[in-house]
C-alpha cells in the first residue's frame, strides 16, 4: 500500500476543452482517490477553465501557447512524490491509472508509458497518424539505441526524480519525444503498459497538424541527435564531406601522377576545403561528445540526488486502489536503454 502521505498530481494541459475536461477531472479523481489534478488552461477562448473547476480540479493558467510550454511549468510548479500526465480531449481511460501507478511503484521505475491499443472497430487514429507514430518510434529507437512502441503518447506516470531532472525544453506537441529521449538519455527504468483509446467525443476537435507537428517533432529529433549524440551527427556529417572530398580529389590526385601536372586547380581547392572541413567537423563532434558525458555525469548526479519511489514491503505489495483487472501484453515490457 502506497503511504498515507504520498502526494499523486494528475496534470492536463488543455485548450478549449470545454467539452471533455470535466469528464477526465472526475475520472481520474475517481480512479485514483485523494489524487490532487491541475488543469491548465492554455489560452482558451472557450469555458474550459470554469468546467474543470465545477468537476473538483485546481486549475491554473499558462499564457505561452503550446503544450510543451504547459508542462514545463507544472513540472516547475507542482510538488509531489508521483505525477500523471494525461490529455484533457477524453481520449485516454483513466480507469488504466492505478495500473499505472501500481507499476511505477512496484518496479520500482521512473517513468510509465501508456501504450494506446486501439480496440474499436474503426481506428480513433487520424489519418497517417498511426503510421508517423510508427515511424517516428523505429526512428528514434534506432538513433537512441533503445525500444519504444508508442513515443507521442500522452499518458504517461512519472516518479518525482525523473520530473525534477528533466530540462523541458519543447514548447509545443514535441514534448513527448523530448521526454521519451530523456528517458533514453539518462538510461531510466521504464516500462509501458496498454491501455485503451477512443475518439474524441462529437463536437471536440484535434489541436494536431499532421504535417506542422511532424516536422516539429523532426527538427526536434535531429537538435537532441546533435546534443545527446555528437558523435552520431557530426560523423555522419563527416563521412559525407569526406566521401564528396574523395570523389573530387581522387581523379586530381591521379592526373597529378600520371602528368605531373595539376590542370583543374578549382576541383583541387575544394577537395582539399572539404576534407579540411571534414576534419574540423569531426574534432568539433568528439569535443562536444566529451562535454555531453560531463554533462550527463551532472545529470545522472541530480538525478540520484533525489529520492526513488518508495517500493512497499520490497515490492510485494500492490497499491490499495481500485483498478480493472491487469492485462499483460508483449507491448508491456521493460526498457532499460543501453
Amino acid at each position: 500500500m502506497l503511504e498515507d502521505t504520498t502526494r499523486i498530481a494528475a496534470i492536463v494541459p488543455c485548450h478549449n476543452e470545454e467539452i471533455t475536461v470535466a469528464t477526465v477531472v472526475r475520472d481520474l479523481k475517481a480512479a485514483v482517490p485523494g489524487i490532487i489534478v491541475y488543469v491548465y488552461d492554455n489560452c482558451s477562448s472557450d469555458l474550459t477553465s470554469q468546467r474543470a473547476s465545477e468537476a473538483g480540479a485546481i486549475v491554473r493558467k499558462e499564457n505561452a501557447p503550446g503544450k510543451g510550454n504547459v508542462v514545463r511549468r507544472a513540472f516547475a510548479d507542482i510538488d509531489a512524490d508521483i505525477y500523471v500526465m494525461i490529455d484533457g480531449d477524453d481520449t485516454y481511460e483513466a480507469a488504466h491509472l492505478p495500473e499505472m501507478i501500481d507499476t511505477l511503484v512496484s518496479g520500482p521505475y521512473d517513468h510509465v508509458l501508456g501504450v494506446r491499443q486501439d480496440n474499436q472497430e474503426s481506428t480513433s487514429y487520424r489519418p497517417g497518424h498511426e503510421m508517423g507514430n510508427m515511424m517516428f518510434n523505429r526512428l528514434t529507437g534506432w538513433l537512441f539505441q533503445s525500444q519504444v512502441t508508442d513515443m507521442l503518447s500522452g499518458y504517461r506516470v512519472f516518479s518525482r526524480r525523473f520530473v525534477k531532472s528533466f530540462p523541458a525544453i519543447s514548447k509545443r506537441f514535441e514534448i513527448e519525444t523530448e521526454l521519451t529521449v530523456h528517458m533514453m538519455s539518462l538510461r531510466l527504468p521504464s516500462t509501458e503498459v496498454p491501455i485503451d483509446f477512443r475518439d474524441r467525443p462529437d463536437g471536440s476537435e484535434s489541436k494536431l497538424s499532421t504535417f506542422k507537428d511532424g516536422f516539429r517533432i523532426l527538427g526536434l529529433i535531429s537538435a537532441l541527435v546533435r546534443h545527446e549524440r555528437p558523435r552520431l551527427f557530426y560523423g555522419f556529417i563527416t563521412t559525407i564531406l569526406a566521401a564528396l572530398s574523395l570523389l573530387f580529389g581522387l581523379p586530381v590526385v591521379w592526373e597529378f601522377w600520371q602528368t605531373g601536372l595539376v590542370p583543374r586547380f578549382p576541383t583541387a581547392i575544394l577537395a582539399a576545403a572539404l576534407m579540411g572541413l571534414a576534419f574540423l567537423l569531426a574534432s568539433v563532434g568528439l569535443t562536444l561528445d566529451g562535454l555531453r558525458r560531463a554533462r550527463r555525469e551532472t545529470s545522472r548526479l541530480a538525478y540520484l540526488g533525489l529520492p526513488a519511489v518508495s517500493v512497499p514491503e520490497a515490492g510485494a505489495a500492490e497499491l490499495d486502489l481500485p483498478r480493472q483487472t491487469r492485462r499483460q501484453s508483449p507491448a508491456a515490457r521493460t526498457s532499460l536503454a543501453s
